[in-house]
């Protein structure tokens, strides 16, 4: 018998083993089916038309598809002053701070969704109820017959109640998702804007260059055309030439001058449009523009980089598809609705009669109570549903799609203009340096008598008619190749540390609300911050706390 009861003993405690091996087992089998249960479509980044080389930069010199864009491109045109007003902007720009707030919305929205994980309701009560009885009525009556008792009745009682909904759907795992892609979508956003804000102000920048240099051109041209003036009525005095060359120079000097007011009115629009976008007040901004080193000059050296890279870099693409994968999470949370609900709703406190016996052993009392639930009879409400996310998702899909293209449109727009550009400027240098020798040959040759004073009118305004053309393209190639900075998604890679809002805003949030550490710069995952791709999609959603 002894060989027996021993083998009898192993497989008893094999089988133990074996049940204490199981059960961690069976939980964790048990999560991940629930968790590889979510319902509704796994999101797939739509295909779109691809371009391996941009069609003009083989025809550009100095264009480079090997080099990325510099991110800080700004700082490429070597002006400080440029550099002072674009750190200002991020800094100070009010729509900026607005796109930052919206990350804050988004992110505490996220905490709201991470909370569904939990208890969604839950309760801490305490109450006392005093009761007195009348003697006279009913059954108290025959009572109060035989025995004498006291009719007054009191409850103490404490305790908590709560209700859970399992997520075995995965709905608020879906829902945990679309706020995760939320909370990027408004970082990707602020990002967009920001790529926006670097090259308006850039852009005006260059604008109120241009309207100095103009402004300069046309006064130095006042004062060859005085001179001029001054030399017909010489001639006319001396009886070499009649008034009517008078006339002439005098009309055409005025006409000359009457553009200065003109351009220094643009020059006080360009500077209260700069002032708007780096958060200070119209006319603030003269000690900021100096020193001036006239239109910015473009480098002779242009990385683009290649065009799939531009589907990576642009934020608004990024937006786009993070969109989308949202809206293919609600998805998943309305398919849900379709499915049965499970839930648990317990209780657990402590009752008694009297006061001093309500925290013992014998006045505990609890209630668990599972449950299910299915709206079986909805009409087809929520199917109906379930179509209407789908058919947004669709719609997203598409509109990502569109973006791309759009995305390369503007890329191969700015790319061509600013070569053209560039070619103009070539022809228009020439073309001032032959004004300028002409302008000089004609007074000469008016002074000899040898020309009329029509020729020299004509070249002067050849001359200065040239030099305010070349002024002008010089700053489209400057504002072109700041647009296909922007086109190729460059700018916001160097501010995204940057803080979201300033510190004094998150002080008076903080004196208003209680933020916890929301406000803290650490609170935006560094994923978020730096749009790198959201976790795959159908994966098992992590438990993370939500925030109190």
């Amino acid at each position: 018998m002894g060989p027996i009861i021993s083998i009898a003993r192993v497989r008893v405690r094999e089988r133990l083993e074996l049940r204490q091996w199981a059960r961690p087992a069976a939980v964790r089998v048990t999560a991940a089916t629930l968790a590889a249960c979510a319902v509704g479509p796994d999101f797939v980044l739509p295909t779109v038309p691809s371009k391996a080389n941009w069609s003009g930069a083989s025809r550009g010199p100095g264009v480079d598809q090997r080099q990325d864009p510099a991110f800080a491109w700004w700082r490429t045109f070597k002006d400080p002053a440029l550099n002072r007003l674009i750190d200002m902007s991020v800094a100070q720009n009010l729509d900026l701070q607005a796109a930052g707030l919206r990350i804050y919305q988004a992110r505490a929205q996220l905490g709201v969704i991470i909370g569904d994980y939990f208890p969604q309701t839950q309760k801490v009560g305490a109450g006392y109820k005093r009761e007195r009885v009348s003697k006279d009525v009913g059954l108290t009556r025959e009572v109060s017959r035989f025995v004498d008792f006291d009719p007054t009745f009191q409850d103490w009682s404490t305790g908590f109640d709560a209700s859970w909904e399992i997520d075995v759907w995965g709905k608020v795992a879906r829902g945990v998702q679309a706020a995760r892609a939320n909370l990027v979508v408004a970082v990707a956003d602020r990002y967009d804007l920001l790529v926006t804000i670097t090259g308006d102000v850039a852009t005006a920048y260059v604008t109120l260059r241009e309207l100095q240099a103009e402004i300069a051109l046309t006064r130095r041209s006042i004062i060859v055309q005085e001179d001029s003036l001054r030399l017909t009525q010489l001639q006319f005095r001396e009886g070499t030439t009649t008034e009517l060359d008078v006339d002439e120079a005098t009309a055409f000097l005025n006409s000359t001058k009457a553009e200065v007011p003109n351009l220094e009115a643009d020059l006080a629009k360009a500077k209260n449009a700069l002032a708007v976008l780096i958060g200070r007040p119209a006319g603030d901004i003269d000690g900021l523009l100096k020193p001036n080193r006239g239109i910015p000059a473009t480098s002779p050296h242009v990385g683009i980089g290649v065009p799939v890279e531009l589907l990576r870099r642009r934020p608004d693409i990024r937006a786009a598809e993070l969109r989308a994968l949202e809206q293919a999470a609600k998805v998943g949370v309305a398919v849900a609705d379709l499915y049965p609900q499970f839930g648990i709703t317990g209780s657990v406190g402590v009752k008694a009669s009297d006061l001093s016996t309500l925290f013992t052993s014998t006045a505990i009392t609890g209630l668990i109570n599972p449950g299910v639930s299915w709206n079986v009879l909805n009409y087809g409400r929520i199917r109906n549903n379930v179509r209407v996310e789908d058919a947004r998702l669709q719609e997203l899909l598409t509109s990502y799609r569109q973006q791309v293209l759009k995305a390369y449109a503007e890329a191969e727009d700015a790319l061509t203009a600013f070569l053209k550009s560039k070619q103009q400027v070539v022809f228009l240098t020439r073309s001032v340096r032959a004004s300028q020798r002409a302008q000089r040959i004609s007074l000469l040759e008016y002074q000899a008598g040898t020309v009329s004073f029509n020729r020299v009118l004509d070249n002067q305004v050849s001359l200065l008619r040239s030099e305010q053309r070349l002024a002008s393209v010089r700053a489209d190639a400057v504002t072109n190749l700041v647009a296909l900075y922007k086109a190729l998604g460059g700018g916001w890679q160097s501010f995204t540390d940057a803080p979201l809002v300033p510190d004094e805003t998150k002080v008076e949030m903080a004196a208003r609300t209680n933020w916890g550490r929301l406000l803290d710069d650490d609170a935006i995952p560094e994923a978020a911050r730096q749009l790198k791709p959201p976790p795959t999609p159908g994966a098992k959603p992590q438990l993370p706390q939500p925030d109190f």
